[in-house]
């Protein structure tokens, strides 16, 4: 039997009418054409002083789109149609204006073929090609829109995550595919062949590479979460995005995947959930040493859902697989990333087991000699104490990764836990974060949920959290896993058959 697959259930493959009407009900929005949006104080902010680039309205469209809000995505069309320019003069992240807006763009025009996504998307594309201009072809983490200037990060100066570096591609490799413009589909897998080459002994775990002069690993924390996350999504996914066709991407992620397995996965002391932990460096008086840390961010449940699919496709020896897979349908490898995949989605929701019914955004694992005594639990926020303000690890921030994995375990297995799962999600969402004005925000402690919010919503919270509820509880027919992919944003990018060779190996 596949790992928590029970043979004899009944599939449930249509839409829960009643749940997803709820999650319609819930769409809230404000501060229309503004960069960001603050409930609280019923405000909007920009990215620069000399205006907005449409990070909220377009990273949220196809979600109205989908939804069928004709009535505000009609709205927001006129704004995009009208007031969207990307003339800005200031310093934009160049990985989340990717993402975020190239990705929103690329994904309504793939949703409702109108020439005007795919105009702005070139637009916008070719302000930021001068971000790859650097020696080895790594892209610098900012970009000014304006004067087309690539611009290296003050606090990392010369470094670039591999999440930064390696989450552009489904977006640029897509645009090229509808343009047959090849320079961005060249810029894009520059970057992956650097970072192949600079693989190191941690098989692709590393954080930080080397972004003006050779490309090579340094010495940062190894992690899943923050500044990791999407690099490992995305190996997967270029893969899948060109119909499995590029196979140097298969080889990347069973790589990765083995990495991980060998490194980073852990189980717990308590009962053995499965968690993944962070190495950190340290520099001793006799040199660097790793240390390992039982750290997992809420970003890191993004993998269970990814491992699933991963084994369905990557880890298949037929295809398609059934719903659920069979065993004698997985490689061992397979069998083994399903397995993982699914303990991963277990422990995630475990974290939900606070008073709010959400999850932190950092928890740590018991281990011995941890310094708290008898390990009776398996997890712990740090530094949070009842009579104490909540640390920054206690904040629930709208995250979607864990209701990213529900979505996809329920239409890879078509068990009705992941949707019980992500009602109780989502009910926990409505009842704690909602905002009497309008909107939705952080919480700051989620054991305290009644306690002070944060004054900001983050548009991942309508392009992804939402989507993916809302998804849920729709037809598998709707974006079906075979047919897109989903860039990193939540943005339904179409599988295609490329007409580009892959220029290494």
């Amino acid at each position: 039997m596949v790992h928590g697959v029970v043979f004899n259930q009944t599939i449930v493959r249509k839409a829960d009418i009643k749940k997803q009407s709820a999650v319609v009900k819930s769409f809230q929005r404000d501060a229309f054409g503004d960069d960001d949006y603050h409930p609280i104080s019923m405000t909007g902010s920009n990215l620069s002083e000399s205006g907005g680039i449409g990070y909220f309205i377009v990273d949220v469209m196809d979600t109205m789109k989908l939804m069928g809000l004709e009535g505000e995505y009609g709205r927001a069309r006129t704004w995009v149609e009208t007031k969207l320019d990307f003339n800005r003069d200031g310093r934009f992240n160049t990985f989340e204006t990717t993402i975020r807006v190239l990705g929103g763009l690329l994904s309504l025009y793939q949703l409702t073929d109108d020439q005007l996504y795919l105009d702005k998307a070139v637009d916008l594309a070719d302000r930021m090609l001068p971000v790859f201009d650097t020696p080895v072809g790594l892209p610098t983490t900012m970009v000014n829109l304006k004067t087309r200037k690539g611009i290296s990060d003050p606090d990392n100066p010369g470094l670039v995550s591999t999440a930064e570096a390696g989450t552009l591609q489904l977006e640029f490799k897509y645009l090229s595919h509808l343009t047959d413009n090849e320079i961005y589909w060249e810029k894009a897998e520059q970057i992956m062949k650097v970072l192949k080459k600079g693989n190191s002994p941690w098989v692709s775990t590393h954080i930080f590479t080397v972004c003006e002069t050779t490309g090579e690993f340094v010495n940062a924390p190894i992690r899943l979460g923050s500044r990791g996350d999407s690099y490992y999504e995305y190996l997967l996914k270029q893969h899948l995005q060109t119909a499995q066709t590029e196979s140097v991407y298969r080889e990347m992620w069973n790589l990765a995947v083995q990495g991980i397995h060998d490194h980073l996965v852990k189980f717990s002391e308590a009962t053995g959930k499965t968690y993944t932990q962070e190495i950190v460096p340290e520099y001793q008086r006799d040199g660097m040493k790793f240390t390992q840390s039982p750290k997992q961010d809420h970003l890191v449940c993004f993998l269970g859902g990814t491992l699933m699919l991963g084994a369905t496709t990557v880890g298949a020896l037929v295809t398609p697989v059934s719903v659920p897979p069979k065993p004698s349908e997985l490689t061992p490898q397979g069998l083994r990333d399903w397995k993982t995949g699914y303990e991963l989605i277990e422990t995630c929701m475990d974290t939900h087991r606070m008073k709010s019914g959400l999850p932190p955004e950092i928890v740590h694992f018991r281990v011995p000699d941890d310094g708290f005594g008898p390990i009776k639990d398996d997890w712990y926020i740090k530094g949070h104490r009842p009579l104490d303000p909540p640390p920054y690890d206690a904040r629930y921030m709208l995250r979607p990764e864990t209701v990213e994995s529900l979505f996809m375990a329920f239409r890879l297995t078509g068990d009705e836990r992941y949707r019980r799962y992500g009602w109780k999600i989502f009910q926990s969402i409505d009842r704690w974060c909602k905002v009497e004005t309008g909107g939705y925000s952080t919480i700051l402690d989620v054991d305290n949920p009644r306690g002070e919010k944060e004054d900001k919503m983050e548009t991942f919270f309508l392009s992804e959290t939402l989507k993916y509820l809302y998804l849920l509880f729709s037809d598998v027919e709707v974006l079906p896993l075979d047919k897109y992919v989903f860039n990193t944003e939540a943005h339904p990018l179409p599988v295609f058959e490329p007409t580009i060779r892959t220029s290494f190996v």
